[in-house]
C-alpha cells in the first residue's frame, strides 16, 4: 500500500479501507451503540452495531451461526467477532493487527452465510466485515495461490475452460491427482471437484413476442459454465408465461467482450476487492439500457443476484446501485411478482414423493424463501416441505478447503443433510444455490434441481 505507514500510531491514523463504508456514516449518532472503536472510520461503526444480546449462540431455527451450532464455541460466533474486531481497530492487537492470529482464529470458520445480517437484531453483517478483513490481510501478506485460482474462476473458466474441463475430470478420477492437489494447493481429495459442463448459454429459442413484457436474464458464472440447463429451463418457463428474455451480454466497447458477465462474488469472497469492482463495472455497464427501460432484470443464482442488490452499494458504483436494486430480482421473486399481476403458468402434477427444499443462506438473509414457497405451490398436487437448515456447509469454496471439509460435512449434517437422505427415493430434492447442490450430492449421493429447473419439467 503506497504511502502507508506501518508504525501505529501511523497506521490508526491513516487506515485505508478496500469498500464503501458511507452507509454506516450515521450509525451511532443517538444509539446506544456498544462502544465504537477509537479508529477505522465508518468501518468501526459498521463493527459496532453488535449490541451482545447472544442471539449469535443459539440452538434452534434459522442460520446463525453456523460455526457456532457445530462447534458449540463462543469464539465461533459473530459476537466474538465483533470483540476481536474491535480489539484490533482500538489498538490492542498490536502494531499490524490484519495479520494477528487472534483475528485468524476467529474468522476461521466463518461462511459468509449473511444469517447475522437477518437473524441478529443489530444486523451485523460480519459477511462484508469479512470481505474488508480479507482485503486488508491480502495488502499486507499478498494474495495466495489458492486464493487466486478460487477468486479468479471466472476468468479461468473464460480462458481456459476445455482444458480446465479435462483437467477437472482428471483430478476427480485419480486419487492420486487428488492427493496431490491437496498436498499444493489444499484442496480437499475428500471431495470431488465440480465438473464444467459447457462454454456457455446459447440464446432464446423461438417466437416469444412477450405479451407480459420483456425480461434481462443475469446468468452468473457458475450457471454459465457448469449448470447451463438451469437458464435453458428459466428460458422455457418465461417464455412459457410470456415473456421476452433477453440473456444479458457484455457491452460492445467492453474490454474482453466476449467474457460473460459476472458478479465479482468469487473475488468478494476472496478479499480481493478491486477485482470485485471491476466485474461490478462490467455489470452496470451491460445493465445500463434495461435500468434505463425499466425493463426487470432477472437471476438465478442466489449468492451472485442478491450481490446486485446488497454488496454492489460498497463498491462505489455511483447512484444507478439503488435503481438496480428496485429492478433486480430472483427467478421466484419475479414469478411471484407478476402471479400477483395475473401471471399464469399452464402446469402439470409431477410424479414423486414429498419435496424437501433448502433455501440458500442468502435467499433466507433476504427473506427470498416466501417466493420460494408460493411459486412451487402453483404446481398442481406438489407437496414439499422446506428444510429448517442452518448453512449446508458448502458455502462456496469453504467446503473444498482441506482444512474446512470436516466442518462444511458436520455442517450439512445438523439438519441438511439427514432430511435428505429421509425423502422418498423418487422424491424431488430442490436447492437453488449451486453450492448447496454440490454439498447435497456429495453429503447423499442425491441430485438436487433448481426451482426453474422443475417448473419447466412440469410445463403442460
Amino acid at each position: 500500500m503506497a504511502g502507508f505507514c506501518w508504525r501505529r500510531s501511523c497506521f490508526f491514523r491513516g487506515m485505508k479501507t478496500y469498500l464503501d463504508w458511507s452507509a454506516y456514516d450515521t450509525y451511532g449518532v443517538g444509539d446506544a451503540y456498544a462502544g465504537i472503536p477509537a479508529t477505522g472510520g465508518n468501518y468501526a461503526k459498521a463493527v459496532a452495531v453488535c449490541m451482545n444480546n447472544h442471539q449469535c449462540q443459539r440452538e434452534g431455527k434459522g442460520v446463525m451461526c453456523p460455526s457456532y451450532r457445530i462447534t458449540q464455541d463462543a469464539t465461533h460466533s459473530t459476537g466474538a467477532r465483533v470483540k476481536a474486531f474491535k480489539a484490533a481497530l482500538n489498538g490492542e492487537l498490536g502494531d499490524d493487527p490484519f495479520v494477528h492470529p487472534e483475528l485468524a482464529a476467529v474468522m476461521d470458520l466463518c461462511v459468509s452465510c449473511k444469517g447475522c445480517k437477518k437473524e441478529c437484531p443489530s444486523a451485523v453483517d460480519m459477511t462484508l466485515i469479512k470481505t474488508e478483513y480479507l482485503a486488508q490481510r491480502n495488502a499486507r501478506q499478498g494474495v495466495p495461490l489458492r486464493t487466486r485460482l478460487f477468486a479468479g474462476l471466472p476468468a479461468w473458466l473464460h480462458r481456459w475452460h476445455r482444458p480446465l474441463a479435462a483437467l477437472v475430470r482428471w483430478r476427480n478420477a485419480s486419487p492420486r491427482v487428488a492427493g496431490l492437489a491437496e498436498r499444493w494447493l489444499g484442496l480437499s481429495a475428500r471431495r470431488p471437484i465440480p465438473e464444467i459442463v459447457a462454454a456457455g448459454v446459447a440464446a432464446p429459442e423461438g417466437d416469444c413476442r412477450g405479451q407480459r413484457g420483456k425480461v434481462a436474464l443475469f446468468v452468473d458464472t457458475f450457471t454459465h459454465y457448469y449448470t447451463p440447463d438451469v437458464a435453458t429451463a428459466a428460458i422455457r418457463v418465461l417464455q412459457a408465461g410470456g415473456y421476452a428474455v433477453e440473456v444479458l451480454r457484455p457491452v460492445a466497447d467492453d474490454a474482453e467482450p466476449a467474457r460473460p458477465l459476472c458478479c465479482g462474488r468469487t473475488y468478494l469472497s476472496q478479499g480481493m476487492v478491486d477485482a470485485a469492482k471491476a466485474e461490478a463495472q462490467r455489470v452496470m455497464a451491460a445493465l445500463a439500457p434495461a435500468l434505463a427501460a425499466g425493463t426487470p432484470i432477472v437471476g438465478l443464482e442466489p449468492s451472485c443476484l442478491l450481490a446486485l442488490r446488497d454488496e454492489f452499494y460498497s463498491l462505489s458504483l455511483g447512484p444507478a446501485v439503488g435503481q438496480l436494486s428496485k429492478q433486480a430480482f430472483l427467478f421466484e421473486e419475479f414469478l411471484m411478482r407478476e402471479g400477483n399481476k395475473g401471471l399464469k403458468l399452464d402446469l402439470k402434477p409431477i410424479p414423486g414423493g414429498k419435496a424437501v427444499v433448502h433455501g440458500h443462506c442468502h435467499q433466507k438473509a433476504f427473506g427470498a424463501m416466501k417466493s420460494v414457497k408460493k411459486v412451487l405451490g402453483w404446481i398442481p398436487g406438489f407437496e414439499f416441505e422446506i428444510v429448517d437448515a442452518s448453512c449446508c456447509g458448502m458455502s462456496g469454496s469453504f467446503g473444498l478447503e482441506a482444512e474446512h471439509y470436516e466442518a462444511s460435512q458436520r455442517m450439512g449434517e445438523l439438519a441438511l443433510l439427514p432430511a435428505v437422505r429421509a425423502a422418498a427415493p423418487d422424491a424431488p430434492i430442490v436447492a437453488d444455490g449451486f453450492s448447496c447442490r454440490h454439498q447435497i450430492h456429495d453429503g447423499t449421493g442425491r441430485e438436487a434441481v433448481h426451482v426453474a429447473v422443475l417448473l419447466a419439467r412440469a410445463l403442460a
